[in-house]
């Protein structure tokens, strides 16, 4: 399995991604922002940091980047792509899954080990957990507040497409406490929190982040 990780001028979380893959027994793939080209991978991650700085808006940029045009091309053909953080944020201005992502409301960076329930283990990426299952990852985050109008909240209620909540106080007031999301063929994630500083309890303050990237292992073996 090749997972391609993106690298955008201020990526941060690039390399823990691509750790990741590794620790899930895949060939991590590095992908560059200028490239048309997504070199052959099976999937994609669009790793956390502050891509161009996170000016005029944060992924506003970067969705405009080369390479994510190949990507939206090749997640409307069904490859699964999964957005951490300022992933989720450009994946959203990307279009790739609805609503956005803004200003905590308590307008302070959040940075904590964060509980989270799983709400949908039937994604691309969720494979391996029990529906209702508690994980704790590492949440780091300025504009993470979930926001969508109430028809597309209804709808991702409804369709069951709420893949992550927080568990407890919400962080960041996003709404209906959502930390995940996916697309309604269950192939494209988006989540603010970070699994891949959660896959080796060593290092993380647990492994459980690992199971997303297992699933992913899955999912490819699968189709």
């Amino acid at each position: 399995m090749r997972v391609g990780v993106i690298t955008f001028p201020g990526t941060l979380d690039d390399v823990d991604a691509a750790r990741a893959v590794r620790y899930a027994g895949g060939e991590a793939v590095s992908l560059w922002h200028a490239d048309h080209d997504l070199k052959g991978v099976d999937a994609v991650i669009v790793p956390g940091g502050f891509s161009y700085g996170d000016y005029l808006r944060c992924g506003a940029i970067a969705r405009f980047a080369p390479v994510m045009q190949e990507v939206v091309e090749a997640a409307n053909k069904g490859m699964p792509v999964l957005g951490i953080c300022n992933g989720f944020q450009i994946l959203c201005e990307a279009h790739l899954l609805p609503g956005a992502l803004v200003r905590n409301s308590k307008l302070h960076f959040v940075c904590r080990d964060q509980w989270l329930r799983v709400e949908n283990n039937e994604t691309a990426w969720t494979t391996r957990y029990d529906r209702g299952a508690e994980i704790l990852v590492p949440l780091k985050s300025g504009e993470g507040g979930y926001q969508a109008d109430q028809r597309t909240l209804d709808e991702l209620e409804g369709e069951g497409r709420v893949v992550y909540r927080y568990v407890g106080e919400d962080p960041n007031g996003s709404r209906n406490g959502i930390a995940g999301i996916t697309s309604a063929n269950g192939r494209v994630v988006g989540l603010m929190p970070h699994p891949e500083h959660a896959i080796d309890a060593l290092t993380g303050p647990t492994d459980d982040g690992l199971g997303m990237f297992l699933s992913l292992v899955d999912s490819v073996v699968k189709a």
